[in-house]
């Protein structure tokens, strides 16, 4: 699901927020030995992120999908000029920008999980319990992060803010 823009948060029982990422939506998908980064209009991102299909082969799992968000973060706060320049035709420049200002992609949902199962009939509470789960067997601090959510109108009103 994709995300709209509102002016305030909707009300009510059943939400799960999430805060909003500058970057590249993605679906990264991981199938025994290979890695495929895709962005929501279907095309490849895989040769732009080299770190990151690095850091899917690292993954102790050998089947996923996950939907989610690459960023890249600058001064302590994302910036989408650096994530603009990736998309560059030279292998070269991308490799050197990958070193420079390495990506970072915020899972937050799991559409395949671990056994190849798909899991998009699920609700996404179960889907998100899944990912909660899988990311705790994960090591903590790579370059794969689980994107944080909260049914805490509170919480979400102040990832608004900032």
């Amino acid at each position: 699901m994709e995300a709209k823009s509102a002016a305030r948060l909707p009300s009510g029982e059943g939400w799960l927020f999430e805060p909003k990422w500058d970057g590249f939506r993605c679906l990264a998908f991981r199938r025994g030995k290979t890695i495929a980064l895709q962005s929501k209009s279907g095309q490849p991102l895989d040769r732009y992120f080299p770190e990151m299909v690095e850091a899917f082969s690292a993954l102790p799992v050998k089947a996923l999908v996950l939907d989610g968000e690459i960023v890249i973060e600058t001064g302590g706060g994302l910036d989408f000029d650096a994530l603009l320049q990736r998309i560059h035709p030279a292998a070269s420049r991308i490799r050197k920008l990958a070193r420079e200002t390495p990506a970072r992609f915020h899972a937050f949902d799991l559409l395949v999980d671990e056994r190849g199962k798909s899991l998009i009939e699920k609700p996404l509470s179960e889907r998100r319990e899944r990912l909660e789960e899988l990311f705790g067997g994960l090591p903590k601090g790579g370059r794969i992060v689980l994107s944080p959510a909260t049914a805490d109108h509170k919480t979400a009103e102040r990832w608004m803010k900032e």
